[in-house]
């Protein structure tokens, strides 16, 4: 698998996995509805950086890093992640994790934060405690589940550097 910056041309290969994910509405707090073009912008232009990683049947998933909150706590960076059901179970989220906590300290970030990790998406949590992320944080009933109801959101924190 390679991961790399990701174009403007690839969104449209992009677009199918976030599509299929935010349609789902059960991992990401995002409008279910949400169009291309604001799908685009979300994923591609409001992040500082934007990747695809790459496997024999093409994009297999995608992350993007943006600053968490800006002033004083731009050293903090925050990621988005989504791997295509076919590569799922393949390692391919730890790999994109891997190399976003590489790219943010070339980034210049010290630290990163995930804000918003639900506590229904076991595999996500698991995976985060496995890569050293800390749960820093719990939000009763921050998230409408469509299957669960209101459930828990995860504040977790990594620090990347010292």
């Amino acid at each position: 698998m390679t991961i790399r910056t990701a174009t403007v041309a690839d969104f449209d290969l992009i677009w199918p996995l976030v599509r299929d994910v935010f349609r789902a509405g059960d991992t990401y707090a995002v409008d279910p509805a949400i169009t291309k073009t604001d799908a685009e912008q979300y994923w591609m232009t409001q992040a500082r950086a934007t990747y695809v990683a790459e496997g024999a049947g093409g994009i297999v998933g995608t992350y993007y890093i943006k600053t968490n909150q800006p002033g004083g706590g731009a050293h903090i960076c925050n990621c988005g992640y989504i791997v295509s059901p076919q590569a799922r179970g393949q390692g391919v989220a730890a790999q994109m994790c891997a190399h976003s906590q590489d790219e943010a300290t070339r980034l210049g970030y010290r630290a990163m934060q995930f804000n918003f990790v639900l506590a229904s998406n076991e595999g996500a949590v698991r995976l985060w405690h496995r890569l050293g992320f800390a749960t820093v944080g719990t939000i009763p009933d921050a998230f409408d589940h469509p299957n669960q109801g209101m459930i828990d959101a995860y504040v977790m924190y990594k620090p990347l550097i010292g």
